[in-house]
């Protein structure tokens, strides 16, 4: 059997899951090939898990001061190079196109005919059930047309639907790295100017920052301490400290209630799935909120305790057997056994 599997590069996210799955793939009799679209090729990093991985220019959203720009993500998606992808990516050799999100894989798969399951947050929306900031059928419309799928499995936080299951968190590196600082914070908020976050931080000289950001030089100013983008550096200050600071993406939230750190959201204005995550985790007491970066939000969160651990599955087996099987119509069973044992 061989699978490709299309993900999503914008952001992080939609890697992290990828390297879940890619560890867990090879210890199954299947081939799988990656392909990444959404960032530059350049802009990928820590990919060794994906092994000789393609990646195409794709669509991505443009931001500008933690908030999405319309116009430049109008003005510069390269539409006559996604279109030209699509038509010569050659998917003759797969048994079906797994998805997140990845809108050349699932055209490409949608004009050969060629199934494609779809896996993603972004799915989870498909469901009446699951919040939404914005318009539901707007929406819908956009993520269905997006990344088109023959079956479609969301990821989310809770059980909304029979074909919605949870994320899947990889807990080797929490395991080697046990020990919470109670002063340590770490700060991932890549769409806002670093100059405005290390502003944000500077009043709080009793906590130690450890800042991750695309700008960012590895030096430390003070009690705040600059990081260039890495993934095992990122799990360790992630795994080590006592909360974390981020935009709401999906991922980073799992990861960090997972491990049971407390979380404050500034979700990047204009983009539905962030509105719609910090919305919901603030509902139910998950997280604080803050639509700015707003020192007196920070001042009060810095006060609240950890929260406990959620207990997300590891071990995507049961998925991976699924799409072996290619009885797809029945997703119920697998979500059923996904979420045994989680509780909020």
């Amino acid at each position: 059997m061989k699978i490709l599997y299309g993900v999503q590069g914008t952001g992080n996210g939609h890697t992290t899951r990828a390297r879940v799955m890619a560890k867990a793939f090879e210890q199954h009799d299947v081939e799988v090939d990656y392909l990444f679209s959404g960032r530059e090729a350049s802009d990928y990093f820590d990919m060794e898990a994906f092994g000789n991985y393609q990646t195409r220019t794709g669509l991505t959203f443009v931001t500008q001061a933690g908030k999405v720009n319309g116009w430049q993500t109008v003005k510069q998606a390269k539409v006559k190079q996604f279109f030209k992808d699509i038509k010569e990516f050659d998917l003759s050799e797969y048994d079906f196109v797994f998805n997140d999100f990845e809108p050349i894989s699932a055209w490409a798969a949608k004009k050969q005919k060629v199934p494609v399951i779809g896996m993603s947050h972004q799915a989870a929306f498909l469901s009446p059930k699951v919040p939404v900031i914005g318009s539901n059928i707007l929406t819908r419309t956009m993520i269905r047309k997006f990344a088109p799928a023959d079956f479609y499995l969301g990821v989310h936080w809770q059980p909304f639907a029979s074909n919605i299951i949870p994320p899947f968190i990889s807990q080797d590196h929490h395991a080697s790295t046990p020990i919470t600082i109670k002063n340590k914070v770490l700060v991932y908020l890549p769409f806002e100017s670093l100059g405005k976050v290390v502003e944000l931080l500077k009043g709080f000289p009793h906590f130690e920052f450890y800042c991750y950001h695309p700008d960012a030089q590895e030096e430390s100013l003070a009690h705040i301490h600059l990081r260039k983008p890495s993934r095992s550096g990122f799990l360790t200050d992630l795994c080590s400290s006592s909360g974390v600071i981020a935009n709401a993406g999906f991922e980073l939230s799992s990861e960090a209630l997972c491990f049971g750190k407390k979380l404050l959201l500034k979700p990047l204005e204009g983009q539905f799935e962030q509105s719609s995550n910090a919305y919901m985790l603030s509902n139910i007491g998950l997280a604080k909120v803050m639509q700015f970066l707003d020192p007196d939000a920070l001042e009060d969160w810095l006060l609240i305790p950890n929260r406990e651990q959620v207990n997300f599955p590891s071990d995507p087996h049961p998925l991976i057997e699924w799409l072996k099987q290619k009885q797809w119509h029945d997703m119920g069973h697998l979500s059923a056994q996904l979420w045994q044992g989680v509780k909020l």
